[in-house]
């Protein structure tokens, strides 16, 4: 119940405008992993700017699903995004198989109460991740990324056709279906990036920095990843 609730303020947070938010440029020095919280556009000149390269991806250089942030419960990092973004929770048998339930899925504003039409989307693709910095990260910290729920953005649980048309492509080639969607996902597509310390190429700012002017009572928050 906790984690459904920091999932879903957070959510709130990011569609909803601060009364005062410093600017990037006169904001004091934050500690090191210190919570951030800034407007879209100024998370956007955060993001760094370098060239990206695939070379030498595979999807299974990202341990995933792991054995979640409980590792007594028998569920994995899937299971356990599925229960924590559930609007209604599912039943929970044996080998946390879970049945029932109801989730809506945000890119698409689709009900979904199967959790088998459901994927866990990365919010940046693994192979935008590898992009962009995780191809020099070690092992384990790219198994941390792919399992990572100790930011609610990170992982969402969408409709699998709207997951598979996403693929790994990026806000310049991709946006959610929904309209009413786009403002949240761009932020929340900024959050990871900066959270773990990922670049973007030009293409990419360009398109955010679009997005921004569009979405200009956008929040961002995110936590420097350990």
């Amino acid at each position: 119940m906790i984690k459904n609730l920091v999932r879903g303020a957070t959510a709130l947070c990011l569609a909803l405008s601060p009364l005062v938010l410093p600017s990037a440029a006169t904001a004091a020095p934050a500690a090191p992993n210190a919570a951030q919280v800034l407007n879209l556009a100024d998370a956007v000149d955060l993001v760094p700017v370098a060239d990206e390269s695939r070379t030498g991806y595979t999807r299974d250089k990202f341990k995933h699903w792991n054995t979640g942030l409980d590792a007594t419960d028998g569920c994995n990092t899937r299971a356990e995004v599925l229960q924590a973004e559930a609007v209604e929770s599912p039943a929970v048998a044996a080998d946390c198989k879970l049945s029932g339930g109801l989730w809506v899925s945000y890119y698409d504003g689709q009900e979904v109460n199967d959790p088998g039409k459901l994927d866990i989307d990365h919010m940046v693709p693994l192979a935008e991740a590898w992009d962009s910095g995780a191809s020099a990260w070690d092992a384990k910290r790219r198994e941390a990324y792919a399992n990572d729920q100790d930011a609610a953005v990170s992982l969402v649980a969408v409709t699998a056709r709207s997951n598979r048309a996403k693929a790994d492509r990026d806000p310049a080639e991709w946006m959610p279906p929904l309209p009413e969607a786009h403002c949240r996902y761009v932020g929340e597509w900024a959050a990871t990036k900066l959270r773990w310390g990922l670049s973007a190429d030009q293409a990419k700012i360009d398109a955010l920095k679009v997005y921004a002017e569009a979405c200009e009572t956008t929040v961002v928050h995110y936590t420097p990843a350990l």
